[in-house]
């Protein structure tokens, strides 16, 4: 079976629950997904869910907390490099019928990965892989990219009245 290229970006909550959903779909039937979260090195419920499944790994590629833009440290940059390292060796290694590059859209925004190598990814991807790219900001030569994109759009959201993120909802 052909696999694609999702793309899932926006400022709408839901990318990373989008894809999450994907790999347990796919997992679902017997097949491995690897997950490499870019950007995060915190503790999320996803990650104590997900060790519990089998054909599902997960890995992190991130600081403990998070950053802004202009933060941006060569420390950054190295967690961003271990990932791409990582996801290439996935890739190749045949062993993953999904992988998913989690806020991926993000770490290009803030420039801890280079968008040509992101796109390198995408053009030896293997014809069987399904790839799932997130994040905020997607660059637009990413988008063209993708063989799928959906766009979070915010309508209304509960921040704004000022309700903090919450255990087993938003981490």
């Amino acid at each position: 079976m052909k696999g694609y290229v999702q793309l899932y970006t926006g400022d709408g909550k839901g990318k990373t629950t989008a894809a999450l959903g994907l790999a347990l779909r796919c997992a679902g039937y017997g097949r491995r997904v690897f997950i490499g979260q870019f950007m995060k090195g915190q503790h999320y419920g996803e990650l104590s869910a997900l060790a519990r499944i089998d054909h599902i790994d997960i890995e992190q590629f991130g600081d403990a907390g998070c950053i802004r833009r202009e933060e941006v440290t060569d420390l950054h940059r190295r967690h961003g490099e271990r990932g791409m390292a990582r996801i290439e060796e996935v890739l190749g290694s045949g062993a993953y019928r999904m992988v998913v590059m989690d806020e991926i859209a993000v770490a290009l925004w803030f420039g801890i990965v280079e968008l040509e190598r992101v796109l390198g990814v995408l053009d030896r991807r293997p014809e069987e892989v399904e790839l799932v790219l997130t994040g905020r900001r997607a660059p637009e030569a990413l988008v063209a990219a993708a063989d799928l994109v959906t766009e979070m759009r915010e309508v209304r959201h509960y921040y704004q009245n000022q309700v903090p993120a919450r255990e087993g909802i938003e981490f």
